[in-house]
Order: C-alpha cells, then structure tokens, then sequence
C-alpha cells in the first residue's frame, strides 16, 4: 500500500504506457528509444577512440549506427544497454533534480547537433528535427511538471522497451542480424548467450534502479516545484 501511495504517478504513467504499447500512439517513443540505441552505438565508437559514418532510422523501429574503428565489443554492446541507461537516467534526473527543464532542452539541442552530424536519411531526419526542436520547444514554455513529465515518460518508455527488445531480438529469434548475432559472429559465442548477458544486466540496472533510486515517494506535486523555481 505504501509503495502504490508513494509511486502512483509512475505506476499509472507505466499502466498507461502497456495500455497502449501496441498503438500507433507509442510508436514515436519506441522509434525514440531506437534513436537511443543507436546513439549509444556511436557514443560508444567515439570513447574508444572510433567515428561515426551514419545514424539513421526507419518508421518500422528499426535504425543502424555505421562507425568506424574503436571497441567493436564495446560499440555492439553499447545499443541496447546503452539506451537503457539513456532512460534510467533521465528518470532519475526527473525525480531527483529540478532542473527538468535544462535536461530536456540540452537533450533536445544535442538530438540536432546529432542529426546535422550523421543523420541523411529523410525519416531520420524528419523524425529528429521535429524530436530535437519539440524538446527545446517544450523546454523554454512549457512548466517544470510538463518537462519532468516528459523526461519520465521517456525514461520508462527505455525501461520498458529495452529488457523486451533483447528478448525478442537475441533470444526468441536468435537468428536474426542482431547486435548480439554479430557480436557472437566476431567474438564467439551463441547468440543467445550474449543476448541472455544483456537481458540479466539490463534487468539488474532496472532493479537498481527502482530500488536505489525512486526513494519514499515519486510523486510530483503540481504548483509547488514552479513557485520554487
């Protein structure tokens, strides 16, 4: 009972979110969390002292990062549970700092220095431009809620997406081109291992989340964070 009074918000925002999950109203922040994953993909090139070639999208959620050089484990490794992390930490931003408003418009600028960068793809393009532009819009006039609004729905859409993607890409079909398909044709390996590897971990960084971090109470109190402000 207590967990249900201190967490409803997010309870309700995740009930919400498998309420619809299979509509076409969820579909622009799958498409996102697979913008998420690929970022994470070229992220990781660049730390390891690789580049990025392209990032693109489709309208289907699926997308590719070609990079070159750096970590190959590390850049095939870095999508899903990279997106992940990408989604725990804007959630735990959103219920841990009030400056919901300055993530969500750095968020949105780098979506578009991004997109200038390695997106030429025109649903990419178009997707990101409007992403990009709609979170700096939302950033300099819409409230502090609004924004830590987004910011959580964003982060648990990641949460959820991403343990579900894995099991469906590596593990129910193994078969496919997958990250963990070529990470296990490049190192060795099924293509179940690696992919029940990132499906523990991936479960492990939710559960560290939702028990480290969420606290007593989630809830936003709507007025009284903008009165501080």
């Amino acid at each position: 009972m207590q967990i249900l009074k201190g967490h409803w918000q997010l309870i309700l925002i995740t009930f919400v979110l498998f309420l619809f999950w299979n509509t076409a109203i969820v579909v622009p922040l799958k498409i996102l969390v697979v913008y998420l994953h690929e970022l994470s993909h070229a992220l990781a090139a660049i730390l390891t002292g690789g580049s990025v070639v392209e990032i693109s999208l489709s309208p289907y959620q699926g997308g590719h990062a070609i990079t070159r050089g750096g970590s190959r484990f590390l850049t095939l490794t870095a999508g899903y549970l990279g997106s992940l992390l990408f989604g725990v930490t804007l959630l735990l931003l959103a219920l841990k700092t009030e400056a919901d408003r300055i993530i969500l418009g750095c968020l949105g600028a780098f979506t578009l220095v991004v997109t200038a960068l390695y997106i030429r793809d025109w649903f990419a393009l178009a997707f990101c431009l409007g992403t990009g532009a709609a979170m700096l819009a939302a950033a300099r006039y819409l409230s502090v809620e609004v924004n830590d609004l987004i910011l959580r729905v964003i982060g648990l859409s990641s949460i959820l997406y991403v343990p579900y993607d894995i099991f469906d890409d590596t593990i129910r079909r193994s078969g496919i081109r997958s990250d963990a398909y070529m990470l296990a044709e490049e190192f060795g390996g099924p293509t179940i291992f690696w992919g029940g590897l990132w499906l523990a971990a991936s479960l492990a960084i939710i559960y560290f989340c939702l028990r480290h971090g969420l606290g007593d109470s989630s809830n936003m109190h709507f007025g009284k964070r903008g009165q501080q402000s």
